[in-house]
């Protein structure tokens, strides 16, 4: 992966450096995402792990939620892991009052599925469309995704069958922390993908 893509990173809340970092690592420019022309000038966005309704919020306020929703649209591609996952969600199971998605991915997902940080936890998933090798995941206050419409496709579910990982179109959306475990497959998809709209 050559450095002529640049992709952003929304930092208004969450793991943003973390998610900086691999990309880097990976080839790509990265740039944090707070404002409006940030956003304009890249061809791809992460939407990291944080409070889900804190990034609502700001998005809002900063007058980025619009502007995401219309590049969804128009086929940008998008990866949200955790918090990015409720984001890029159509619906929500246990949203707070007045919450609002960016939606695009066509599932219905429940916000902090696996309880408090306590219940957090670390484990291999396997991801077929990764290769043989499975991810090592981390959970930290996860959200699931409990149901997957007609236009999204499952990457990934756990031995319970709960879906942690999902595709549609050029949006990618997991439950769990790549960035934090070193993992970088979903990451270099990510890439792949706006090398591919690009």
């Amino acid at each position: 992966m050559t450095g002529e893509h640049r992709v952003g990173v929304l930092a208004l809340q969450g793991d943003v450096r973390e998610h900086v970092a691999m990309l880097t690592r990976l080839g790509a420019e990265a740039v944090q995402v707070r404002r409006p022309e940030e956003f304009a000038t890249v061809d791809g966005l992460v939407i990291p792990g944080g409070e889900s309704s804190v990034i609502d919020k700001l998005t809002r306020m900063f007058g980025l939620a619009g502007r995401i929703r219309q590049a969804i649209r128009e086929g940008m591609p998008m990866f949200g892991t955790c918090a990015g996952l409720i984001m890029l969600a159509d619906r929500l199971v246990d949203a707070i009052d007045g919450q609002q998605t960016f939606g695009g991915l066509d599932v219905t997902v429940r916000r902090n599925a696996f309880g408090r940080q306590v219940d957090s936890f670390e484990g291999p998933v396997d991801v077929p469309s990764l290769g043989r090798e499975p991810v090592h995941a981390a959970f930290i206050r996860g959200p699931l995704v409990e149901s997957v419409g007609a236009d999204a496709s499952v990457l990934a579910s756990l031995d319970d069958g709960s879906v942690v990982a999902v595709e549609q179109g050029n949006l990618i959306g997991i439950s769990f922390h790549p960035e934090i475990s070193g993992e970088p497959r979903f990451h270099e998809r990510f890439l792949q993908r706006v090398a591919e709209r690009r």
